[in-house]
């Protein structure tokens, strides 16, 4: 290994240059991608040593400590380089600690993630792997810590409206300066390209991400969604009861892939509720599962109906919030959702049921415009639905 830092940066610089022929070599001869994947197999391991050096030099700094061999505190320039050769990796690389949250993650694997390395330090790794992979991710990093033998698996990200299939590599770090051991993440392509999504291609194009363009399609859906409402009122006031499955395909026609809709029957007790409607993707095998839920056994949306008060989730970190399966796998890994929010639909008198949407992890995440329009929706909904058929006529004035 370098023995200075000089020789580090030579070192990093020469992995780089090989790591960029053998991209290149993968695109050019396709046909020899398993001898390819093997040679890059071993410069990953490579990387992984060069990288443990520069994680224990750091941490031995940043711990008001000198080197691991007992010689004079590096300077602050050798410092610096250090962490400029760190945050310049071509490889995506983020250190967690032993928690699983990150410490420290470099500029690749912050674009990679979407945000900015200062939003995204100090977050949980887990929350930004796609639920479904999510446990095997958790076990692995539990195995690393635990017995000190690096894992490599293969893995999915997930993050505002992107799914991407990829290898990650943990290796165990156990630095003087720390009290426990942290653990160095390495992303790379996956080594068998990705094999088969479980779910559509991402539906959000870049151009959806403009204010205007996400500004517009949320007028529309509130459009659609008045003249439903009109539609149930009639001349005069005199028209058809409000056609809740047609208010719930609607939303999921344009806003989310599963639309569920909650009703308290009985006046007395607004938190008895029952599952009225249940909107699923066309193909989708879910249906059954859904309306057996009881709205008031799962976090979401009985904190609702409970409460009177929204819930959005942009980024999911509790996969068990909306419930779990019979055999107890959590329902929203079951969809492979990446983001949900659920508003109180709201009546003259208190909280009349509740209105959850549900997008696959492929899709934009819910933002706070998104949780202001559907509670306008649940509103109107809710002012909609027909009286209890105990309660008292609503007093005038």
């Amino acid at each position: 290994m370098p023995e200075n830092l000089a020789d580090l940066q030579r070192e990093i610089a020469e992995l780089n240059e090989r790591a960029e022929a053998l991209r290149t070599t993968l695109g050019m001869y396709p046909d020899d991608a398993a001898g390819t994947a093997e040679a890059a197999l071993a410069e990953l391991g490579y990387a992984g040593e060069l990288l443990r050096e520069c994680g224990e030099r750091l941490a031995a700094e940043a711990g008001g400590g000198g080197p691991a061999d007992g010689g004079p505190r590096a300077p602050d320039d050798e410092k610096a380089v250090l962490r400029a050769v760190f945050n310049e990796l071509t490889v995506p690389v983020l250190l967690l600690d032993h928690e699983g949250y990150i410490r420290r993650i470099n500029t690749l694997a912050a674009e990679r993630l979407g945000s900015a390395p200062g939003y995204l330090t100090g977050k949980p790794f887990s929350n930004f792997v796609d639920l479904r992979r999510r446990a095997p991710m958790r076990s692995w990093l539990a195995a690393v810590l635990r017995g000190g033998d690096p894992a490599s698996f293969e893995s999915r990200l997930a993050q505002r409206g992107w799914a991407e299939d990829v290898h990650l590599t943990l290796t165990r770090l156990d630095l003087p300066t720390e009290a426990n051991p942290l653990v160095l993440a390495v992303v790379s392509p996956p080594l068998e390209g990705g094999g088969e999504y479980e779910g559509p291609p991402p539906l959000e194009s870049e151009v959806e991400d403009q204010v205007v363009v996400l500004a517009a399609r949320r007028l529309d859906v509130l459009t659609r969604m008045t003249r439903l409402l009109l539609a149930s009122a009639g001349p005069g006031g005199v028209g058809r009861p409000l056609a809740l499955d047609e208010a719930a395909a609607l939303l999921a026609d344009s806003y989310a892939d599963w639309v569920l809709i909650d009703v308290c029957d009985l006046p007395a007790d607004p938190r008895r509720a029952r599952r009225a409607i249940v909107s699923v993707p066309e193909g989708d095998g879910h249906r059954e599962l859904l309306e057996a839920l009881d709205p008031m056994a799962s976090e979401v949306p009985g904190e609702v109906l409970e409460s009177g008060k929204s819930i959005l989730n942009q980024l999911i970190e509790d996969e068990t919030v909306l419930g779990t399966e019979p055999g107890g796998a959590p329902v929203l890994s079951a969809l492979g959702a990446g983001s949900l929010l659920s508003v109180p639909l709201m009546g003259s008198r208190g909280v009349r049921g509740a209105l959850t949407l549900v997008r696959r992890s492929n899709r934009g995440s819910f933002r706070l415009a998104d949780l202001g329009l559907i509670e306008e929706i649940g509103e109107h909904i809710g002012l909609a639905l027909p009286p209890h058929p105990s309660a008292p006529p609503a007093e005038e004035g």
